[in-house]
């Protein structure tokens, strides 16, 4: 029968081998001589701390992390967990990659489930500390084993394996959207703010406004009920509890009306989307503002100048055409959908903007590089602001006449649309506008259309299989 080694006749061999004693390896591991020993060859053996294995190793030449595996069983003595072992061991293996070694830890960890929020209060360490992917492992270890549904930290860990999915695939959010979705009322009304502003803008972006809604009014109604909170805590001289979110109130509080408004907007519900401007223009009266929640509340006025003079032209008053402009100017994270706007409402009412998009002609030189980092979204839903502003700066040089340049948009906004995951109904409005135009095509603008129409198609094929 083949004997299983164990860390301490690993440690054992390496000394023998090397011909070291307890007293040398002592001195060139840092480790008294007494406790070493101890440690080898007490009945029972006295346990070996992480700080200890890693001065062993050191001392050895043998890279860190050398018998981690073994050293698993150091942390169970007797069958049972030793959390004062097992926290520095999985501090150490966190910061080491060990990834096999964490998930070997909490599968028999959590035998007991008793231990379920021992490691839900680990996790949260790792995330306030800012750890957040590393922390994954072990948000992931409470939700499987979690027996309540109803439980607060199974909600709070669903909502953090939620944030850290999110990425640049729209149609991946929206899947995790759905999987966390059920858990919001369960998390502590601060993180359900968080919760609710990122649901809501994970739907605004896949242009599901309906869902969009939903959550921003309640949204409104819980920022709106920690406001009126803190308004009777102050008027009664009581401390105002801080938030444990990650903005200011007033992030939560204006973003609830101003995305509800956006998402009609995007209905083509101008009056309606009208009506909630003045619910986030004047925030520097909020209470309680501190620096930060200013410069918030500055923002918002900003960008409800903004809504207002965007939806006056999209419904094609031209009157402040010209102030619209000098904004999205002054703030040049507005100029993509800035441009979108005037764009639309051109091809629309059929008038020539010739004269802005000379002015922003390095803007728009610059878009075509397709970058995603020009706005407050730094996702790919810039990708598909790319792909709509192209397309409708094709339509408009279509109906000007000047058809190379309008094929050579068409092209862009083909290419932003590929790297896109839902893509068929940008595809369907650009082949259908090429096929319409094509005769006015180069030679050279037909074979760049086949390349990225065939570089779609096969980027189709890979997510089917």
């Amino acid at each position: 029968m083949e004997h299983t080694p164990t860390i301490r006749s690993k440690i054992e061999t390496e000394l023998k081998q090397r011909g070291y004693t307890f007293s040398s390896f002592s001195k060139i591991s840092g480790i008294n001589r007494g406790t070493f020993s101890t440690m080898l060859n007490s009945n029972p053996p006295k346990p070996i701390s992480v700080r200890q294995m890693d001065l062993i190793t050191k001392a050895l030449g043998y890279p860190e992390g050398w018998l981690y595996e073994l050293y698993i069983d150091e942390c169970f003595h007797e069958g049972k967990g030793h959390w004062k072992r097992i926290k520095p061991f999985l501090l150490r293996c966190v910061e080491l990659g060990r990834k096999e070694c964490i998930q070997k830890v909490l599968s028999r960890l959590t035998e007991d489930l008793s231990y379920v929020s021992t490691v839900f209060e680990f996790a949260e360490e790792l995330h306030e500390a800012g750890k957040e992917k590393e922390a994954i492992s072990f948000y992931e270890c409470v939700v499987e084993n979690e027996r309540y549904h109803h439980s607060e930290r199974l909600a709070i860990s669903q909502f953090r394996l939620f944030s850290c999915s999110l990425n640049k695939d729209l149609e991946n959010n929206r899947q995790q959207a759905i999987k966390f979705a059920p858990y919001r009322k369960n998390l502590p009304e601060s993180h359900q703010l968080d919760a609710l502003l990122k649901l809501a803008n994970v739907y605004y972006q896949v242009d599901d406004c309906e869902t969009t809604i939903r959550y921003t009014r309640e949204l409104e109604v819980i920022a709106t009920n920690i406001y009126q909170q803190q308004i009777q805590a102050r008027l009664r001289k009581r401390e105002v509890k801080p938030l444990n979110t990650e903005r200011h109130l007033i992030v939560y509080y204006g973003q609830a009306y101003l995305t509800q408004g956006n998402a009609y907007e995007k209905q083509g519900l101008y009056k309606k989307a009208m009506e909630f401007i003045p619910y986030y223009a004047n925030l520097t009266d909020f209470e309680g503002l501190d620096e930060v929640g200013m410069l918030e509340a500055r923002k918002f006025e900003m960008w409800a100048e903004a809504n207002r003079l965007n939806l006056e032209i999209l419904m094609g008053d031209m009157t402040n055409l010209p102030a619209y402009v000098e904004l999205i100017r002054n703030n040049p994270q507005e100029i993509l959908l800035g441009l979108l706007t005037i764009l639309e409402s051109a091809n629309t009412y059929n008038y020539m903007i010739d004269e802005y998009l000379i002015l922003f002609g390095e803007n728009i030189n610059e878009f075509r590089d397709l970058r995603t980092n020009i706005s407050y979204y730094k996702t790919n839903y810039n990708l598909a602001n790319y792909s709509r502003f192209f397309l409708e700066l094709s339509r408009y040089y279509f109906n000007k006449g000047n058809y190379s340049e309008a094929i050579d948009c068409m092209l862009n906004s083909l290419k932003a649309t590929s790297q896109l995951n839902d893509k068929a109904y940008y595809i369907k409005s650009i082949t259908l506008l090429f096929e319409k135009y094509k005769d006015h095509s180069t030679h050279e603008q037909r074979t760049e259309y086949e390349k990225v129409i065939k570089a779609v198609e096969n980027n189709i094929k890979e997510m089917t299989f």
